[in-house]
């Protein structure tokens, strides 16, 4: 039975894509090394428009999506994407809400707001109501697998090319293993990027707490001014120790998958800004449910990765911060996608003339990197 007004437009159709695509380099971090991102792409019709949504997961995001998700939003408003959400979160009751089925619940969410927004004529942000025009951007990558050469190079079009007045690179090398390449690395990038930018760094859960305060007292020259997952983000008593010791604001949240992981966070004093990622929790609606949760800790909150998915969700909450111009998402999205953005100056500004997420998918690009 039809969960539709009778007026209402209703989803008619679920299609579902997964493309891998190689990195243009080795990367790692401080704690994993890749060769290749996949995205699982959703895309959602009602009639002649179609909305899209995707997350950066492991291909069973798209079983999920087919055997379980497709057929609560098959035949039920196009408009009541609050409905849908709830149904998908109930649905996935017994296998877990985070996780894998959480990034599939993100793609679909995200899918239903965008086809919302176009059935309208509205670019998303308009939709939900904005606050601001545009939101800052920091450049992301700074891999631990780059050489100096690499570094630099990146960097500098960061910094110097486009004008991003804030760069982040990878530390905690191979698990906390490498300090003195980490502080070398540190010092490079402050040389690189000079007075006028602001240096991030990012631990991805590599050091143990009184490591990362010895670090960042040996780094204190560069003043890094955003120490990332300085220990794993799990370890909500590690970061707020960390966060006491430290000059630079301590962040994590990327993993975060629901309202109680967020509150929970926010509640210890882990984190000076608050990260969350919409391809994980849940969409445009878990983010937006996020940025509430950190606004009533008095936080600010991040975009992590995924930028083209956040653009617009970012300038719709007053406590937004900035969202990450992550290295290989930047690259995937350009790939697959006309109407992305250009952040140069160190800020985005969606179009306002566009409706929905103002993206058009290159089909025939990406069937390239099809692998399911």
């Amino acid at each position: 039975m039809s969960g539709s007004p009778a007026d209402d437009p209703v989803v008619e159709r679920v299609d579902v894509q997964v493309y891998t695509v190689a990195t243009d380099a080795p990367e790692a971090d401080g704690t994993i090394a890749w060769d290749s991102t996949t995205m699982v792409l959703v895309q959602l019709r009602s009639g002649s428009t179609v909305g899209t949504g995707w997350t950066y997961g492991p291909p069973a995001c798209a079983a999920i999506v087919n055997a379980t998700l497709a057929p609560l939003v098959i035949g039920h408003s196009a408009l009541d994407v609050g409905a849908r959400f709830d149904a998908m979160v109930r649905a996935v009751r017994n296998m877990g809400r985070t996780g894998i089925a959480g990034y599939a619940i993100s793609a679909v969410d995200v899918a239903l707001w965008d086809l919302k927004a176009r059935l309208l004529e509205l670019p998303l942000h308009r939709l939900i109501g904005a606050v601001r025009e545009e939101v800052d951007v920091y450049g992301s990558g700074g891999f631990t697998t780059y050489d100096e050469g690499r570094l630099r190079e990146q960097l500098g079009g960061w910094a110097h090319g486009q004008h991003i007045p804030r760069v982040k690179i990878k530390i905690g090398e191979s698990w906390g293993s490498a300090e003195t390449r980490d502080l070398r690395r540190i010092a490079q990038a402050r040389e690189v990027i000079g007075d006028g930018a602001e240096l991030f760094v990012d631990a991805n859960g590599g050091y143990t707490a009184k490591q990362a305060i010895r670090v960042m007292q040996a780094a204190s020259e560069a003043e890094v001014r955003w120490l990332e997952e300085p220990v794993s983000s799990d370890d909500l008593a590690g970061l707020a120790l960390v966060r006491g010791a430290v000059g630079a604001d301590v962040a994590a949240g990327e993993y975060g998958g629901d309202p109680g992981y967020f509150r929970r966070m926010c509640q210890s004093g882990a984190v000076d800004c608050l990260q969350a990622d919409a391809s994980r929790c849940g969409g445009v609606t878990g983010w937006l449910v996020a940025a509430s949760i950190a606004a009533s800790f008095g936080l600010q909150i991040s975009a992590h990765c995924a930028p083209h998915l956040h653009a617009h969700v970012a300038l719709t909450v007053p406590n937004a911060r900035h969202l990450e111009w992550f290295h290989d998402h930047v690259r995937i999205e350009s790939l697959f996608f006309d109407g992305t953005l250009d952040p140069g100056g160190g800020w985005v500004r969606p179009d306002s003339d566009a409706p929905g997420l103002g993206l058009q998918l290159r089909r025939a690009d990406a069937e390239h990197y099809r692998v399911a």
